[in-house]
């Protein structure tokens, strides 16, 4: 039989056990939600577009931003009018002005925050290291749909205008944290 002096430690290195396993869990779980949700403006992936295409049309707009690097990045087009449900394509201009190479990473949220979920990529240079010589200029290609669902959502089915914002920043930028 165990006689409370004894259990009260084992108590309290369970719970140190379950609080450090659910500390390790938090972000993986975080990011579940955040993509299941649309929480936050994240967008989705999808691997292939919807059978049916509305004649619901959203201006999409284009914001770039470049954080710690020598390097000039813009949309070929700031805004584009979009149907919902149909695949756009949309190609990012992206120079190195710096005398050396470097390396970026994209990332970017959608506003209104509550569009997120709707807003689908099949294909996106996002998140991923992107390296550049000095002088060199070249174009990223990103191809979206915006969900026929949000029609029938009452937070965004009355929505018109909807913002991509895209912020390149230095790879070193990742290496301070």
């Amino acid at each position: 039989m165990i006689k409370g002096k004894t259990l009260t430690p084992i108590l309290l290195a369970g719970i140190f056990v379950l609080m450090l396993g659910l500390s390790f869990a938090a972000v993986p779980l975080y990011d579940l939600f955040c993509r299941v949700t649309g929480f936050g403006g994240t967008t989705q992936v999808s691997k292939e577009a919807p059978n049916i295409v509305l004649d619901k049309v959203v201006s999409v707009r284009f914001d770039t931003n470049v954080n710690n690097l020598e390097w000039d990045f813009k949309a070929k087009s700031n805004v584009i009018d979009v149907k919902v449900g149909q695949v756009n394509r949309i190609e990012f201009e992206v120079e190195n002005y710096g005398e050396d190479n470097s390396s970026g990473v994209a990332s970017f949220n959608v506003s209104p925050a509550s569009f997120g979920k709707y807003y689908s990529k099949l294909g996106c240079f996002c998140f991923e290291k992107q390296e550049l010589k000095a002088g060199q200029k070249t174009t990223y290609v990103m191809t979206f749909y915006l969900d026929p669902e949000l029609v029938n959502d009452p937070s965004t089915k009355n929505i018109h205008d909807v913002t991509m914002s895209y912020t390149f920043f230095s790879t070193e930028y990742y290496k301070q944290s």
